[in-house]
């Protein structure tokens, strides 16, 4: 059982929750009330605005629609209004840039070509718009004044600022810098850089709204004249400093020029200066002394002044090639900026024409001039193609690739220019082999020394030493291998002319100057019977052999011999020692009075008869005669090698001074004259000393 205390406290407890939840539930209900009150006045607020915004809806829309409306007529007025100045702008255009048009676009084209502008945007304006105006008609009349005065204005910038590239300049771009690690290439400015890009501006405005392509020629026209005066200038100029110096600037040459002291001439060879005059004055040398200064039998006299001459045409001409070749890559590199794209290829054709032409008409007349040689018979002729051609066919390459695009016409001029001098060239190569064979000139030199065919026909062949490749590749061009009983190579035969091997070229051209001296052997032997004394025939053909084969061993031609004929050198020995052995032969008749055929057989102390006596007298005579006859004739004879001069006086002294030391002591103890001097006239030495008399014209 609780306790009643407990219970009591209980329900007081109870009860005071009770009435605290009461009054709790008392309070959310006033506020419940509260909340309606409040939620009603602001229902009834809404309702009341929601009235009010309606009524403003109702009131601002109509007002808000005409304010738009308003508005849009305000853009409306406004586009009217710009829209009649920019048409009435158009009829002002031909007054507001007459002044402008008629003074010109020199000094400011920009502002010109803004000016251009506004007139074309006229006369597009009136096309469209009013095709019947009168103001179309003038529009139109100014933009073509204006067209008229651009294309004017570029004419004259080419005009005035297109200068011939100077001589000096372009002998440094065709040149090269042998000092410079990294080559530094010159470049050529054929323009000021401002006038450049107003011609390239005007140009553009042309292609574009000009619809005019004159300019284009033009533009090729003045071009075109630069270029081929800029070559004539180098050409010029090298004669003039030829004439007067003497020095000639030539790729060929390494030397430095004082007004370009850091520059060298270029690397690669191209011509030696006096290819021609080095041969005629060879030729002359060899006209006047053999090879140990002894006069020879030539009379051969040069034209030095003439040569100098050719000398320059040949190395100027050189140089213009070269010229041409780097000049049209510059102009093509100029033209590449101005011309259009499509109409770059033609007007850079018809741009190098005129030069073009020029360079080609002085190479025919080259060969031309050699082809008249060669019909007179002035073989060397020859030698003032082969500098020419070897350089065409260098440069052919580059002339290739500058003149990629034009016409055929245009691109096969230089072939046709190379085949015509390779023809020339192997014409007069085979023609002066046949002249080798068929001299018929018998202008023999007295002393039997070199003849004049041997030295002239030496010479050319020397002078191919410098073109065997030109050379061999001339012959390859114009003859098969069968001509020369050469066996070819199978690639060789599958191939054209032109593309021939080296190493056949060579064999080729070996050939050909193994031919060349087949024929002057035989020529020479022709000749030798000539003369009546057959020891000089000897001596004559000794001299001749003897100068061949020193000449090959001097120079290259006897490896390029030795290609198609190893045994050349020892062929010649045999030959020279069989002219020796001819020649001492002719001393038999002195040497055969020294035998002892017909000498009486006898003992000492016994008496000969009258007619042994004779006998003696007779061997005596017959050698002092035949001595003294003999070095009378031969003294003035020649053998200007004196090595081989040398050898033959001291073999034929110990084969007469022997034999007649045998006949003294073989007679020494023979009474057979009471005037012994009168027979036994010369001592052994003195025989001697008459022998190395001989072959002494200067005696």
């Amino acid at each position: 059982m609780i306790p009643t205390e407990d219970a009591s406290a209980r329900k007081r407890e109870i009860e005071e929750k009770l009435r605290q939840e009461q009054e709790t539930l008392s309070f959310i209900r006033e506020n419940l009330e509260k909340s309606d009150q409040l939620t009603k006045g602001m229902v009834s607020i809404l309702s009341s605005f929601e009235s009010r915004l309606m009524q403003l809806e109702n009131s601002i829309i109509p007002v808000h629609k005409q304010t738009e409306n308003l508005q849009r007529l305000q853009e409306n007025v406004d586009k009217t209004l710009s829209c009649l100045d920019h048409v009435i702008s158009y009829y002002h255009v031909a007054k507001d840039t007459d002044k402008i048009i008629r003074e010109g676009p020199s000094g400011r084209l920009d502002e010109y070509l803004a000016c251009i502008a506004k007139i074309q945007k006229a006369v597009e304006y009136f096309q469209d718009n009013n095709p019947d105006s009168p103001e179309l008609n003038t529009v139109k009349a100014r933009f073509e004044k204006g067209k008229e005065l651009l294309e004017a204005e570029f004419r004259g910038l080419l005009t005035r600022y297109s200068k011939p590239v100077p001589p000096i300049l372009i002998l440094d771009a065709i040149g090269i810098d042998e000092e410079l690690e990294v080559q530094e290439e010159v470049t050529l400015e054929h323009l000021p850089e401002a006038v450049l890009q107003d011609i390239i501006c005007i140009s553009a405005w042309l292609v574009e709204y000009g619809r005019n392509q004159d300019f284009m020629n033009v533009y090729y026209q003045i071009r075109s004249n630069q270029l081929d005066r800029s070559i004539k200038g180098l050409k010029e100029h090298f004669r003039k400093n030829s004439a007067s110096s003497g020095i000639l600037y030539s790729p060929a040459v390494q030397t430095k020029r004082k007004d370009t002291p850091t520059k060298k001439a270029p690397k690669r060879p191209v011509y030696i200066p006096g290819t021609i005059r080095k041969a005629q004055n060879l030729l002359k040398q060899y006209s006047q002394h053999g090879l140990d200064g002894k006069k020879g039998g030539s009379n051969l006299t040069p034209l030095e002044g003439k040569d100098d001459v050719l000398d320059i045409e040949i190395d100027s001409y050189i140089h213009c090639i070269s010229a041409f070749v780097k000049l049209a890559q510059s102009e093509y590199t100029l033209l590449t900026e101005i011309i259009p794209e499509h109409h770059q290829k033609k007007t850079f054709d018809s741009l190098i024409q005129e030069a073009l032409d020029n360079l080609m008409l002085e190479g025919d007349n080259i060969v031309s001039a050699a082809r008249r040689a060669i019909m007179r018979h002035d073989y060397s002729a020859v030698l003032t193609i082969f500098p020419i051609l070897r350089h065409l066919k260098q440069t052919k390459p580059d002339f290739d690739t500058t003149l990629q695009g034009t016409a055929a016409s245009t691109k096969n001029k230089l072939p046709t220019l190379i085949t015509s001098m390779e023809t020339t060239g192997a014409k007069a190569l085979e023609e002066f082999a046949d002249s080798i064979k068929n001299d018929k000139e018998y202008n023999m030199p007295k002393d039997g020394t070199v003849h004049e065919l041997t030295s002239n026909a030496i010479l050319f062949l020397q002078q191919l030493l410098d073109f065997q490749e030109t050379a061999g590749a001339m012959l390859a061009s114009q003859v098969l291998g069968d001509t020369y009983n050469i066996p070819l190579d199978p690639r060789e035969t599958s191939s054209a002319a032109s593309s021939y091997s080296s190493e056949f070229s060579r064999r080729l051209l070996s050939t050909y100057i193994c031919k060349v001296l087949g024929n002057l052997q035989l020529n020479l032997l022709s000749k030798s019977k000539v003369y009546e004394d057959q020891a000089l025939s000897a001596i004559f053909l000794h001299n001749n052999y003897n100068y061949i084969l020193k000449s090959l061993e001097k120079s290259e031609l006897i490896q390029l011999v030795a290609v198609t004929h190893k045994k050349a050198e020892s062929l010649y020995r045999e030959l020279i020692e069989q002219q020796i052995q001819t020649y001492q032969r002719s001393w038999l008749k002195v040497t055969e009075h020294l035998t002892d055929r017909n000498i009486p057989a006898f003992q000492p102390g016994n008496k000969l008869k009258d007619k042994e006596r004779q006998v003696i007298k007779d061997k005596y005579k017959g050698f002092n005669d035949g001595l003294e006859e003999l070095c009378k004739i031969q003294k003035v004879w020649a053998i200007p090698d004196k090595e081989q001069r040398d050898a033959i006086r001291q073999a034929q002294k110990k084969v007469v001074s022997e034999a007649y030391r045998v006949f003294i002591q073989r007679c020494a103890n023979i009474t057979f004259t009471k005037n012994p001097e009168k027979y036994h006239k010369y001592s052994p030495e003195q025989v001697e000393e008459m022998i190395e008399g001989l072959f002494d014209t200067s005696a």
